[in-house]
């Protein structure tokens, strides 16, 4: 691989803080981050010289004292296509140069906090190493998930050949921001049994539906129902952190939800829908009319049949209070995991520090066999064998056995039995969607609703998204596709809350995915259901390693671990329309894809 695996060498950024010349002068960066004209300078980067009176007056809160402003590097220092991460003094920003012009902008992903100077730049946006999200350079907007918000702008100048940044100290901070959103117009009596977009679910298909509504400009009611007890938080992060609280996971707080009007229900069931007379019915009675519907109740446990269904500690993870039961329950305890879906291994590789014992029991002969194939399987299950997870593959679960209703052992069908103080079940899922059966909303065989790219039902005003959903998938000539990741649920709300809006737009986007075990992240870009064919790069015994799936000729997918940004990279070639032919990677050298565009 030779160069391949190189890594560019830090590069040290001469700082000059230089006070402001007039702090009177009031500044023209709006609450939202956007730059407007200020001295010397176009918004965000452009290459152009004002006039004191471009200056546009702020509000009286924009006070001089809230900014710092910096030279941060010689106008030569960066080539088209570079990034660099500058320090202000107050904080750290992302230097961009594309096309001769150079925009500044928040250097971490609100989503993780990945560092994007490591991420990918192309043609006006920066792809986040880590999952894929995209901001533009010039707005700061998130235009590709994960994540709900968007990143702050900066305001950039060249004087004298040097690079200067003007930044807000509190922006510099928090790296992050929210689009600005409309309000509610309509007085509404919380009681109404009627909203104008009603949805139901509170994962990220429903949030970012919801959110898109209000920042597209739409002013009537939304109303959000869950059957969770919670505001909407991180479920992702469930499995890797099982300590962690609701608090600690909320993607939103109930504060935010109600100053932007977007009405929360918890503890709520839909348990019929009549789309004649546009009604929700709910397991508590409440029956609530709508004009937009949006159906997005993700998925819950795929069935299983054993004997000893009474037995206590038996856990489907839902929850944070599942997760904090079993970390408790397992603490010093024996575990026993059922399923090596992600969720299940991740929980597996979670409680290794905590527990006695670590037992995976799988119908596989390796894990992650049908979506990793079996080399990139082996190779994690090696990593779980290391730390002392024992694996009873090929097997499934007979029987759980308890005294006093307190689970002691599993037993599995071929007459193995393993000692067991907690279990938890993590064998796959199905659709939430039995409440649909008398509606009249189309599902398929396996209870996936059926929509069309704009993510509408065939019932008139009913669009349906995230895990629930097959729909057109355009790298595979339209064909209907159901992908249940927690990125793809983001775009699907956005596509919903425009549709609805009569803004008709289609799914552009590469599906993305991760799993994080034993402080190791696999990352995962495409689609790669039926491939035929798998490419390996880099070293599978190390785990530093690229996977490309292929189907006949072409590239559909990428895996890989410790080898980033590889994944993203691939995310944006796959994005922009472009196909990777098998050849392209079988020949060993992959440094075309590899640190491209960023320093």
């Amino acid at each position: 691989m030779g160069g391949c695996f190189s890594k560019p060498k830090p590069v040290e950024v001469k700082v000059e803080l230089s006070l402001l010349e007039k702090e009177k002068e009031m500044d023209g960066l709006s609450p939202n981050g956007k730059a407007s004209p200020f001295a010397d300078c176009r918004p965000n980067g452009a290459l152009g010289h004002g006039s004191d009176d471009d200056s546009t007056p702020l509000p009286l809160y924009h006070k001089p004292r809230d900014y710092v402003e910096a030279s941060v590097c010689h106008v030569k220092d960066l080539e088209n296509g570079q990034m660099r991460e500058v320090d202000l003094g107050s904080g750290r920003a992302l230097l961009i140069k594309e096309h001769g012009e150079f925009s500044a902008m928040g250097h971490k992903c609100p989503h993780y906090g990945a560092p994007l100077v490591k991420g990918v730049l192309s043609k006006g946006h920066v792809r986040c190493p880590w999952h894929g999200a995209c901001f533009n350079i010039a707005t700061g907007d998130i235009e590709d998930f994960p994540g709900l918000d968007s990143l702050p702008t900066f305001q950039v100048r060249v004087e004298k050949d040097k690079v200067i940044i003007r930044a807000n100290k509190q922006a510099l901070q928090s790296q992050k921001r929210s689009k600005p959103m409309a309000r509610c117009s309509a007085v509404i009596n919380s009681s109404t049994g009627f909203s104008h977009v009603l949805i139901i679910g509170s994962g990220p298909a429903g949030l970012v539906c919801a959110e898109t509504l209000r920042q597209e400009g739409f002013t009537d009611r939304i109303v959000m129902c869950t059957m969770d007890r919670h505001p909407p938080y991180d479920r992702p992060k469930l499995s890797k952190s099982l300590d962690s609280t609701a608090e600690q996971l909320r993607l939103r707080s109930m504060d935010f939800l109600q100053d932007h009007d977007i009405e929360l229900l918890t503890e709520k069931e839909a348990v019929a829908i009549d789309v004649k007379t546009r009604s929700v019915t709910f397991e508590d009675g409440l029956r609530m009319e709508y004009r937009k519907l949006f159906i997005a109740t993700g998925s819950k446990p795929k069935p299983m049949n054993y004997k000893g269904k009474d037995v206590r500690n038996v856990f489907h993870l839902r929850t944070p209070e599942d997760a904090n039961s079993i970390a408790r329950l397992a603490n010093n305890k024996n575990a026993v995991i059922v399923g090596t879906s992600f969720v299940g291994m991740e929980v597996a590789a979670a409680l290794t520090d905590k527990a006695h014992s670590v037992s995976v029991i799988g119908v596989e002969s390796v894990p992650f066999k049908t979506a990793l194939g079996e080399k990139v399987g082996k190779a994690i299950m090696k990593l779980f064998e290391v730390n002392r997870v024992k694996f009873y593959m090929l097997n499934e679960v007979s029987e759980m056995i308890g005294h006093h209703g307190q689970l002691k052992e599993v037993v599995l069908k071929s007459g193995k039995v393993l000692r067991a103080d907690v279990c938890v079940i993590g064998a796959g899922s199905i659709p939430a969607t039995g409440f649909l059966k008398q509606s009249g909303i189309h599902m398929d065989s396996k209870g996936f609703i059926t929509v069309n790219k704009m993510m509408q039902t065939n019932a008139d005003g009913v669009f349906a998204g995230g895990d629930v959903v097959i729909f057109p998938f355009p790298p595979r000539n339209n064909k209907k596709v159901n992908i249940p990741h927690w990125q793809m649920a983001h775009v699907h709300g956005r596509v919903a809350a425009l549709s609805m809006m009569g803004r008709a737009t289609e799914i552009k986007t590469v599906p993305y995915f991760w799993s994080a075990m034993f402080g190791k992240t696999i990352r995962y870009a495409g689609y790669g259901d039926g491939f035929d064919d798998v490419i390996i790069q880099g070293d599978l015994d190390e785990l530093r390693f690229v996977a490309f799936y292929t189907r006949s000729e072409e590239v559909v997918a990428v895996a890989s671990m410790n080898y980033d940004p590889i994944v993203s990279r691939v995310a944006e070639v796959l994005g922009s329309g472009k196909t990777i032919k098998k050849r392209d990677v079988e020949t060993g050298d992959i440094s075309w894809l590899i640190d491209k565009g960023s320093q």
